[in-house]
């Protein structure tokens, strides 16, 4: 069934309808009719199942069914934060990072990344990732869509570790070393609602500076298994680890 995102919190006073786009996909591309239905979720993760009840020249109006009861989302804030890579790979990551519960997808330019993006071509990235995130969130019944942002420069991610309450580097000599601890230890010990950031360097890795710098803003370094993954199968290994850890053996 579909969903859609509200771009609000849920608030019992507003009446629930679908504008802009939403509206768009609705009545041109799904052809909704009078009495059919489809979820809506709101930003803070509250989910309605509703009906359509009237649609007009500029909105689809729905009245609620019931609230969706199923918790979606992982229990703990998870940003992925990726060097550049070339290709489709920050694409592939967007879509099947979603899928694992990612609530965040940062791009950051690292000194080995390939691709040279200007601000034209960063935004543009941008609203590309965001509609990827959006249609897989929809697929997989995400209650919660994650966000994009894509930094010009390493600056801008190191003046932001200060919102994070840990901070993981997944790192090739890690892994290479038998690092095996770090990863298991730090997502097992957090405190309830705690905010994470994980970043993965591009093809050609983090350069020693790089990770200098993450371990002086708090970083921790890991391994993620005796085998050196690609720039975007780390992500996904690790959120996949992640909900194991936190939604399969609760």
């Amino acid at each position: 069934m579909q969903r859609y995102f509200i771009n609000q919190a849920y608030d019992e006073q507003l009446p629930l309808k679908l504008v802009d786009n939403d509206y768009h996909h609705a009545v041109r591309v799904m052809r909704m009719t009078i009495g059919e239905q489809c979820f809506v979720s709101f930003t803070n993760q509250i989910t309605f199942l509703t009906e359509v009840v009237a649609i007009t020249e500029t909105h689809v109006e729905l009245k609620k069914i019931q609230q969706e009861a199923m918790l979606k989302e992982m229990p703990y804030h998870v940003s992925i934060c990726c060097g550049y890579t070339k290709g489709d790979k920050m694409e592939w990551v967007a879509q099947k990072g979603t899928e694992l519960g990612m609530n965040e997808l940062i791009g950051f330019p690292a000194q080995s990344s390939v691709v040279k993006w200007d601000a034209k071509k960063l935004a543009k990235k941008a609203d590309r990732l965001t509609k990827i995130c959006k249609e897989a969130a929809e697929q997989s019944h995400r209650q919660s869509l994650p966000s994009v942002q894509l930094l010009a420069s390493y600056k801008e991610l190191l003046a932001q570790t200060a919102q994070f309450d840990a901070i993981l580097v997944a790192y090739e000599e890690s892994a290479k070393e038998g690092e095996q601890a770090t990863f298991t230890k730090m997502i097992t010990q957090l405190a309830p609602g705690s905010r994470v950031l994980v970043v993965f360097g591009p093809e050609g890795g983090l350069h020693p500076k790089e990770i200098a710098d993450l371990e002086a803003h708090g970083a921790k370094l890991c391994g993620l298994g005796p085998r050196i993954l690609r720039a975007e199968t780390a992500p996904l290994y690790c959120l996949a680890a992640m909900s194991y850890a936190w939604e399969l053996q609760g």
